[in-house]
């Protein structure tokens, strides 16, 4: 494997100010070394002097191509989809650095891991193989050490009455779920949780009427009886993730930032504003930084952002089929 250009464990603390330099080293690394972002940075002629000037891969190109650092590795994750749909392959070279991601993504949020009992409802997802969700989900329940945490498919009897004996304990629950999923469940077992935090990940995948977020988070909220209703923003083709905890205002993690481009003209980048999101993603050393994602959203002042929907002409992602 090629020598990365950083110290991995620096990104986990990357102070704000230095986050320009760090992604123009990785960008020149990455530029030099994927044969496939190298040839779209040769078409762009673009160069790194500013956030704004580094050239993003359009995420398509996941489809079709094997954007990788390196020799061709063991471990692929791939997005989910219809039969009709090609999905996206992101073949990663250490699983480590995507667990140290992930695993300090949720500590900035949500502290230790063994605080809660962390159960997953990924019903579709476990259905498949190469989920990087379930991976990341799996690892957290490996890390959360409970009795009672893990994947419940649509056991949705067992997950009430587990619900409701860990709420009685005043236990924390960090449960995560693709939307359809909880919403039939918060149908079928309707509660009031008070120790439980309900995190969906979009996906509603063509199974029901598909719902804004903020119409999603109001059946959740009456069903559940939660506080606001968390969200997750991640993909297959990043090793990072974004948190809402609420209103759907997501917050990135240090070595993740969101930039925004001009629906009608995708070159013209900005830091602020509305349009297609950009993801800057550090994580992503060994397949591609520098991602033009196929979401419409906003980005704020601070840095945070909101995802408002789709591109028309886009193939939807099975990971996030909600329009908000």
């Amino acid at each position: 494997m090629i020598e990365a250009p950083i110290d991995i464990q620096q990104l986990w603390n990357l102070p704000k100010e230095d986050f320009l330099k760090v992604s123009r080293m990785v960008f020149q690394w990455q530029a030099q070394h994927n044969e496939v972002y190298k040839q779209w940075v040769n078409l762009n002629k673009a160069s790194a002097n500013e956030l704004i000037t580094i050239p993003f891969l359009p995420i398509s190109f996941f489809k079709t191509q094997e954007v990788i650092i390196g020799p061709k590795p063991i471990t692929l994750f791939e997005s989910s989809g219809t039969t009709q749909d090609i999905v996206s392959k992101h073949w990663v070279q250490d699983t480590a650095l995507y667990e140290q991601s992930f695993l300090n993504g949720f500590k900035l949020v949500y502290g230790a891991p063994s605080n809660y009992c962390i159960i997953g409802l990924l019903p579709s997802y476990l259905e498949r193989a190469n989920s990087s969700l379930v991976y990341m989900v799996n690892q957290l329940i490996q890390a959360s050490g409970h009795e009672e945490s893990g994947f419940y498919l649509d056991d949705f009897k067992k997950l009430a009455t587990v619900l409701k004996k860990l709420e009685n304990e005043k236990q924390p629950v960090w449960l995560i779920g693709v939307s359809f999923a909880l919403t039939d469940f918060a149908a079928a077992y309707p509660q009031k949780l008070v120790y439980t935090t309900v995190v969906e990940t979009g996906g509603m995948k063509g199974r029901k009427k598909e719902l804004t977020r903020e119409e999603l988070h109001e059946v959740l909220t009456t069903n559940l009886g939660t506080p606001p209703i968390h969200s997750e923003y991640g993909m297959t083709e990043l090793l990072s993730q974004a948190y809402a905890i609420r209103e759907g205002v997501f917050k990135c993690p240090p070595w993740m930032k969101v930039l925004v481009a001009d629906e009608e003209d995708p070159i013209e980048l900005k830091e602020t504003g509305r349009g297609v999101l950009h993801v800057i993603d550090l994580a992503n050393l060994y397949s591609c930084s520098f991602i033009a994602t196929e979401d419409l959203g906003e980005v704020f002042d601070d840095g945070s952002f909101k995802v408002i929907g789709r591109i028309d002409s886009s193939v939807r992602r099975g990971c996030s089929l909600l329009v908000v």
